[in-house]
């Protein structure tokens, strides 16, 4: 398939091309990430489990066409685990972690923007999205509310690369910052890779989602925590690379660099 566009990047660690213009709110100490009220809690299964589960399942599937590749890697592990993939579309990155993980509850670690949309906040909340914190205080209550979520036996998902590339068909470079999470609590990181395949008729409309998982990697718990998430860190980017970068992936989309940028 021939390219449809061409966008220019300058940096590929900060530039975001989502389209959106979010005026993100600050995540501070007063922010409540585990809300205990019973009737808030009630509202969580039903949107999450009678709303949002069917339309996640019936949008990837009918409308991305998506297919998934040893989703037993995950069926098998029995508690919490942590979800890192390549950040390429915004709707469907937003529902691959429910599909990828059902029947049990999946939460998304986001960015400030995705909880500071006016009207949809709490329904965004109630989904399961977690915010990055923006002060100390927020982030120790950060850290207890993952915590608690895979206590509880409920995934985590992470998109490392943090920024939205539509159909971008690489794989951009990013920290072991999110990788401490695995670490402190021993539980496993599992990668998932979103490729894209050509449909077999209509090949120039916008290809199908193919998304691989890859098997456990269990942080080291003999080695020094910053080492131990560097591993982790090495490892889920080896395999996102080995299903992303390959030839079959469709570049429906061209990414370049700025000749003049740094």
């Amino acid at each position: 398939m021939k390219p449809k566009k061409v966008i220019y990047y300058k940096d590929e660690l900060s530039d975001d091309f989502a389209g959106t213009s979010i005026r993100a709110g600050r995540i501070g100490d007063n922010y409540v990430f585990i809300r205990r009220n019973f009737l808030w809690r009630m509202l969580c299964v039903l949107l999450y489990r009678v709303i949002a589960t069917p339309v996640a399942i019936a949008t990837c599937r009918l409308i991305y066409g998506v297919r998934i590749h040893n989703r037993r890697a995950l069926r098998k592990l029995r508690g919490g685990y942590f979800l890192y993939g390549n950040h390429t579309l915004s709707v469907h990155d937003a529902f691959a972690p429910t599909i990828l993980t059902f029947p049990k509850r999946c939460y998304v670690v986001t960015s400030p923007d995705a909880v500071s949309i006016p009207g949809l906040r709490n329904i965004v909340v109630m989904l399961g999205a977690i915010p990055l914190p923006d002060t100390p205080r927020a982030a120790r209550n950060f850290m207890n509310a993952i915590g608690r979520h895979i206590k509880n036996g409920h995934p985590v998902a992470i998109y490392p690369e943090a920024h939205i590339w539509p159909y971008y068909t690489g794989v951009r470079n990013f920290s072991d910052d999110s990788f401490i999470y695995p670490v402190r609590f021993g539980v496993p990181a599992v990668a998932f890779a979103v490729t894209y395949r050509e449909r077999r008729f209509y090949k120039n409309r916008r290809p199908l989602v193919s998304i691989y998982v890859s098997e456990p990697h269990w942080p080291n718990p003999d080695l020094p925590a910053r080492k131990a998430r560097k591993i982790l860190r090495d490892q889920i980017y080896r395999f996102l690379r080995e299903h992303v970068c390959t030839p079959d992936n469709v570049e429906y989309i061209r990414y370049k660099k700025l000749d003049n940028a740094e």
